[in-house]
Parts: structure tokens; C-alpha cells; sequence
């Protein structure tokens, strides 16, 4: 039986309970957090397994999510929500479910999820980073440095991050030593798995998000709230670690970006996800 201390796995906490008139219930728990606030890709994968629940009735339609884009418009809690769907738009190719979180009453996430059938063919054309297919001998457990106390989430997933990327971890600001490209500040390289079953969809929509945020390496740490994410899928990935490149183009005020590169151990295209948050000032 699972009690609210019983770590549960991604597949099983990321799939909403229906309460069979539209709306469903899940808990945002801890070891899905990061800081002790419920982790952005956690909470996306959350809407769009909850999106596709609502067409699980309906095998004519395509049940995979292909886009999600969701306004994160007030902060969420560890707890409970209530999730209400609105079938926005049958087709034969695509439909359209919104999907609103609510918690204690208010609208603290809305989205759009695009639903389809992923495509089963390798990429006829893509231009795409190039990531060794597992963690480099440099690669830093990234729990091993924030602590399992921030970052929640290794206790079911390893998450490895590339220390030449990652400066933020030893006290260093700005581009790597011995890099000559001034925008490698603005870059990070991860591998991430999960521990408790093989990667999926979903597990790609939370590598999407999975990386600190890019400005920690400018020296600018602290809570950096997600306000728009939206995330393309792109085929089902094969089993083994995800690649992850995450770039920032510029940090303007308080405001940056954040585009992530999701690949497959095959080296397949499986997520890309770009972001608007905030971070906190200079330090």
C-alpha cells in the first residue's frame, strides 16, 4: 500500500485518477520537486498523460501527445490538484484537450495538448547536437552536488550532467577555462534515465525541463519559476539514457530562455522544449 512517505515511481505519479465527468485528481509529491517546489516537467507530463486519459475511450483517435504549451500562472504546491479537461478540437489527424490545474481553488496552470499519432520512422532529415551516447568520464551525478534534499527527483531518476557545462557546481562564472566560445556559459549537456522502468514519452517531457536553469553558470542561483513552456514530441524513444543539450540565447533583465534538445540512446529526436522564466538578479 502507498502512504504519503512511499517514494512512487514516475509512471504511477504521473498518471491522474478520473473522477469520470472530465475532471481527475493527482498529488504533486515531493520526490517530483526540486527545492520544494513540484518540478515544471514533472507537472507537464502530468497534463498531457491527463490528456490523453481523456481519449482513452476513443481508439479511432491518435492517443499521443505530439505538443504541449502551457502558461504556468501562479505557483503550485506540493498536494493535491484537481485537473479539468475540454475537448477542444476532434480530427482525424489531430485533437486538442485543454487541460487546467487547479489547487485550493484557483487556476495555477492552463494548457493546450496536441494529440496525434507520434510518427514510427526514423527522421528523414535533422540537424541535431552531437552527445556521446552515454555520460562522459567528466559527468557529474548532479544529486551529488545539489543534495537529494533539493533535487527530489533522484530518487527515481539518474541524472548525470557534463562538469565543463556546469561550472555553477565548483564557484565559477562564465564560460568554461580553455573554451574560446563566449556562449558556452549559456549551454549545459545532461544524460537522464529513470531507475524504476524504461524512458517513454513522458520521462522525455520531463528531460525537457530537467537541467538547472542555464543561469546558474552566470552566477545567478535561486528559484527560477518557469512562466511558458512549450514542448514538441517527436517519435517514441528507445530504451537507455536521453541526451540533453540545453541552450539559453539571452538573459535580458530578470527574463531568459531556455530551448532543450531531448535525444534517445539511438540518437532519435524525441523532445524539444523551449521556455520563458525568471531568474533572480545578478549576485
Amino acid at each position: 500500500m502507498t502512504t504519503a512517505d512511499t517514494p512512487v515511481a514516475f509512471a504511477e505519479a504521473r498518471h491522474p485518477r478520473s473522477l469520470g465527468d472530465g475532471t481527475f485528481t493527482a498529488t504533486l509529491r515531493s520526490e517530483w520537486s526540486i527545492g520544494g517546489h513540484p518540478h515544471g516537467g514533472f507537472i507537464t507530463a502530468l497534463l498531457a498523460r491527463t490528456a490523453t486519459s481523456v481519449l482513452s475511450g476513443h481508439n479511432e483517435l491518435g492517443g499521443d501527445p505530439l505538443a504541449v504549451s502551457a502558461e504556468f500562472l501562479r505557483a503550485t504546491e506540493l498536494g493535491p490538484v484537481l485537473l479539468r479537461t475540454e475537448l477542444r478540437k476532434v480530427g482525424r489527424r489531430t485533437t486538442v484537450v485543454g487541460v487546467r490545474l487547479e489547487q485550493r481553488g484557483r487556476s495555477c496552470v492552463e494548457a493546450h495538448v496536441l494529440l496525434g499519432r507520434l510518427p514510427e520512422q526514423r527522421a528523414t532529415s535533422a540537424e541535431l547536437p552531437v552527445l556521446p551516447a552515454e555520460p562522459p568520464a567528466n559527468a557529474i551525478t548532479l544529486a551529488d552536488h545539489l543534495g537529494d534534499g533539493v533535487f527530489r527527483l533522484a530518487q527515481d531518476c539518474e541524472v548525470r550532467i557534463d562538469a565543463s557545462t556546469a561550472g555553477f557546481l565548483t564557484g565559477k562564472k562564465g564560460r568554461p577555462a580553455g573554451s574560446a566560445d563566449p556562449s558556452s556559459s549559456l549551454r549545459m549537456r545532461l544524460w537522464a534515465r529513470p531507475r524504476s522502468a524504461d524512458v517513454d514519452v513522458y520521462f522525455a517531457l520531463l528531460a525537457g525541463d530537467i537541467n538547472p536553469p542555464v543561469p546558474f553558470n552566470l552566477g545567478r542561483k535561486g528559484w527560477s519559476p518557469t512562466v511558458q513552456m512549450t514542448s514538441y514530441l517527436r517519435t517514441t524513444p528507445a530504451p537507455g539514457w536521453m541526451r540533453i543539450q540545453v541552450d539559453c540565447e539571452a538573459v535580458y533583465g530578470n527574463w531568459f530562455d531556455s530551448s532543450a534538445t531531448v535525444l534517445d540512446s539511438a540518437g532519435q529526436l524525441i523532445c524539444q522544449s523551449r521556455q520563458l522564466a525568471i531568474t533572480p538578479g545578478p549576485a
